[in-house]
């Protein structure tokens, strides 16, 4: 535990800062985090009530380096709260500096599960699945409704969240006695060219890829795929989500890919239509699961001071030290919870249901 010295905020608001990319190549993530986190403490503040939230955003290119100087100048202005970081690098880089200084945070989508472990950190929670859970669990859906597909996976050597999701689903499909009869790799400078990869999982026989990466290589998949006459079953995991709205791919390329994902835009349910309606009315487009988990981690911090009896004047500290307390006792109804609750071991780990889904006629449906 580090040693600290904090001082009271005097801030009749809690102040939450959300670090993510709002520009570049991520940008689709991090921007749809904050205006959801927006809709979700513009509807808090509506209530009245004593607990009213600040909403503090800074852009961090989904670089590390850029993510370490969004937090301090986040913390030059008074955050009691971060809700970040988006992606799981950054993350990984500003972890141990929420750490040292006591804030309390909640990652809505850095899914790695160092993100929680490093440094042995007890201030970080996870709204999402943690890469390991992403990459058992799709291997479990796979294996109990596909029959006994031959598998070629393609991941991203130099990307912690796909290593990750790739290592585990490899460990989950060999313990289950799961046919992967080839892998593929590549890095940040050589995701603009898949053929050999695919030509090698064509030639391997695989009639499903497995695809741990974010969308933007993923519809470049698509599209060679499509364009050397290989049509496997696609499989993603929520970093697929997206795909749809990529920049110059022919999104009809994307249907019938499975990914999977605890938030689908069409579900029927009151509190998904209703939080889809105001994005859309304010925004202009369909959230994706990113938003959803940003939307979730705001309600969170919410019942979460409810139930520590913090208040804005508290240090960031005080708070931290609150939240860490009542955290593993909450139970939470969200957006990405398919229906349950979302509950949190004492190491910052979220546990709730996964959902598939499938791309057909340009939307998400449960299979």
């Amino acid at each position: 535990m580090p040693s600290w010295t904090g001082e009271s905020s005097g801030s009749s608001a809690f102040k939450v800062g959300v670090i993510g990319p709002l520009t570049g190549g991520a940008a689709i993530y991090g921007t749809c985090v904050a205006n959801s986190a927006q809709i979700a403490v513009d509807e808090i503040n509506a209530l009245g009530g004593d607990i009213q939230f600040e909403l503090m955003t800074e852009d961090d290119v989904n670089d590390a380096e850029t993510s370490v100087n969004a937090y301090n100048a986040l913390m030059d202005d008074g955050m009691q709260i971060l809700v970040g970081t988006v992606t799981t690098q950054p993350a990984l880089s500003v972890v141990p500096l929420s750490y040292e200084d006591r804030v309390f945070t909640l990652t809505p989508s850095a899914s790695g599960d160092d993100v929680i472990s490093i440094n042995d950190n007890d201030n970080v929670f996870q709204i999402c699945f943690t890469d390991s859970n992403q990459g058992s669990r799709s291997a479990q859906y796979i294996d109990e409704n596909f029959d006994s597909p031959k598998i070629a996976i393609i991941y991203k050597n130099d990307d912690q969240y796909s290593i990750g999701i790739r290592d585990n689903f490899k460990a989950e499909a060999d313990s289950r006695g799961m046919d992967i009869v080839y892998e593929g790799t590549f890095t940040e400078a050589s995701q603009t060219d898949f053929n050999v990869q695919l030509a090698g999982a064509q030639s391997a026989g695989a009639d499903l890829l497995f695809l741990p990466i974010y969308y933007t290589p993923a519809s470049v998949i698509l599209t060679q795929a499509n364009a050397m006459g290989y049509a496997p079953t696609f499989f993603g995991v929520d970093g697929m989500d997206g795909i749809l709205t990529a920049e110059n791919f022919d999104a009809s390329l994307a249907e019938g890919v499975y990914l999977l994902t605890p938030f689908s835009a069409d579900s029927e349910d009151e509190m998904t239509q209703n939080f889809v309606a105001e994005y859309q009315d304010r925004f202009g487009e369909i959230p994706n699961q990113f938003g959803a988990d940003a939307y979730d981690a705001i309600y969170t911090l919410y019942q979460a001071i409810q139930a520590a009896g913090a208040t804005a004047d508290m240090s960031n500290e005080e708070i931290c030290d609150a939240l860490i307390e009542v955290m593993p006792t909450l139970a939470v109804t969200g957006l990405t919870s398919a229906g349950s609750e979302m509950t949190w071991d004492e190491n910052g780990a979220v546990s709730k249901d996964p959902t598939a889904v499938i791309i057909e006629n340009g939307t998400y449906v449960t299979p």
